[in-house]
């Protein structure tokens, strides 16, 4: 009888080392932009760097992160083509499915940016630009990470559009990555707000006290 599981030698091949550089990029990116935007939100690293200007430098920062990302996803292509395809995710019902999911990620990740606009989705809470009020409407009444979501639907979506069990493999990984940096990410932004909220109510009440 023959087998009714392929070899995993067969779905996946660890010999690529493009799959390993694939990985290191996904793991690196998130790393990067949150050391970065700490350092700046205690130090002002990159507002000293752009003398003083805050919003030029968190402009700076979402140029980074923008050509680091598109960095990664051509590692991410680079890997999957070196990778053995299956014959499972070749057929037509699974392609349909990967447009699908890459049309919801980019649906997300654009409508969210929309939403946010440039320095609310590339950190500028870090550089002391903030929002006035959260954004609860679409893509954030549907999800609390429509960027991070977004972005591993587009990654499955591409995984299951080049037949690569490899990169649903790298896909788990982005979820965990991604699941790890939204447990430093959220605290620390929920915190900038409640800062600026007890600040706020700190200035009401003493200018209260003058009016007395």
């Amino acid at each position: 009888m023959a087998p009714l599981e392929a070899p995993t030698t067969k779905l996946v091949d660890l010999n690529q080392k493009s799959l390993f550089i694939s990985a290191a990029s996904i793991a690196f990116n998130p790393l990067f932009w949150n050391i970065v935007a700490r350092q700046e939100y205690h130090n002002k690293i990159l507002t000293k760097l752009f003398g003083g200007r805050s919003r030029v430098a968190c402009y700076a920062l979402a140029f980074t992160i923008f050509t680091l990302g598109l960095l990664r996803d051509f590692l991410y292509e680079r890997a999957l083509r070196d990778q053995p395809s299956y014959p499972l995710l070749e057929l037509d019902e699974v392609k349909y499915l990967a447009y699908a999911l890459i049309a919801v990620g980019n649906i997300l990740v654009l409508s969210s940016t929309w939403a946010l606009g440039i320095t609310g989705t590339f950190l500028g809470d870090y550089f002391g630009i903030l929002m006035d009020d959260i954004v609860t409407g679409f893509p954030f009444n549907i999800t609390d990470a429509p960027m991070y979501n977004g972005s591993t639907c587009s990654f499955l979506g591409t995984a299951l559009l080049y037949g690569k069990p490899a990169g649903i493999l790298l896909t788990a990984w982005v979820f965990v990555v991604y699941q790890i940096a939204l447990k430093y990410e959220n605290p620390f932004t929920a915190e900038i707000y409640a800062k600026r909220e007890r600040e706020r109510a700190a200035a009401a009440k003493k200018g209260s006290k003058k009016a007395q």
